[in-house]
């Protein structure tokens, strides 16, 4: 009963928290006080003969003090754990705020495509200032695909494995990387650690990320589609949940984007080169929703098995 009450509990009542209200207005978020540390460090440490040394202890720190303490603080609260663990599952997914800003960016670029391309910027790193209607749009569904695991399987995969302390430790590891883990001028060294963290923490979790949607489209004959093009792209780990939606809405997404003035020279994953519209997005967002029940009915399952039996 411990799992049921310690696990599965907070697992769903920060799920259920997280797709009714998403992330709140005007509530101090520890992501952003994650991201204010990193911002504050880097720019005392992004200096001198030691930079790649300098980046990867501040990585390694901030992962290990994240985990540890929370391990700790969790240790120590007793019954009180519960609630604290289901902030930290309440924190750490973003499903529905994402939902809500790919919507926002089709919205906006029905207005005009200034707006668009503003709205867009929110949720992306690349540049949007030259970006087509049909770019943005593209840009927006990619987001869409690759943050469903960022933002939801992977948290909740660490989570299966590690527990809160893990899953909030991973919200860290994939901070890092959204924030110095580009390969430009001045992050290439500072970052490098950070970013090939993330590599690895998202490795497993991609990958099952894409297999959890192509399982709920009901379409099986599309994962040869994911096959051939998953490791279409720069990162090891985002062209598989961008292939399962490029699969699933039988288009094309990638190629050549900017990131911080430099051009970026991403392969294309899938030929069919369509008109995107309100029905893919909707399509889209159905996806997502469904990939996220999926997996956390996976894991209540595995931890009610674990109870009968382990």
């Amino acid at each position: 009963m411990d799992r049921v009450l310690y696990v599965i509990v907070p697992l769903i009542a920060g799920w259920l928290l997280d797709r009714i209200f998403g992330d709140p207005a005007g509530i101090p978020h520890p992501i952003a006080g994650f991201g204010q540390a990193i911002s504050y460090w880097e720019r005392r440490l992004n200096r001198g003969k030691f930079i790649f040394l300098n980046g990867a202890l501040l990585s390694l720190g901030l992962i290990l003090l994240t985990f540890i303490s929370t391990n700790f603080v969790l240790s120590v609260c007793g019954r009180f754990s519960i609630a604290i663990s289901t902030l930290i599952v309440f924190f750490s997914l973003s499903g529905k705020t994402l939902v809500k800003e790919v919507r926002e960016v089709f919205a906006a670029t029905l207005r005009s495509i200034e707006e668009g391309r503003l709205r867009l910027s929110r949720i992306v790193g690349r540049d949007t200032s030259g970006l087509s209607e049909q770019q943005i749009r593209k840009a927006a569904l990619e987001t869409l695909a690759e943050n469903l695991n960022d933002g939801v399987i992977a948290p909740l995969f660490w989570y299966l494995i590690l527990g809160a302390p893990g899953m909030f430790a991973y919200k860290i590891v994939n901070t890092l990387d959204s924030m110095i883990g580009y390969k430009n001028e001045r992050y290439l060294l500072f970052g490098k650690f950070a970013a090939k963290t993330d590599d690895f923490a998202n490795y497993i979790p991609s990958r099952l990320t894409a297999i959890i949607m192509i399982l709920v489209s009901g379409n099986l004959k599309l994962f040869s589609f994911v096959k051939k093009y998953g490791n279409c792209h720069t990162s090891p780990n985002s062209g598989f949940p961008e292939s399962a939606l490029a699969a699933i809405l039988n288009c094309r997404f990638g190629g050549p984007c900017y990131y911080f003035g430099e051009l970026a020279d991403k392969p294309f994953i899938g030929d069919n080169e369509k008109l995107f519209n309100d029905n893919d997005l909707k399509k889209a967002v159905s996806i997502n929703i469904r990939a996220e029940v999926a997996m956390v009915f996976i894991i209540v399952v595995i931890n009610l098995i674990c109870v009968q039996y382990v």
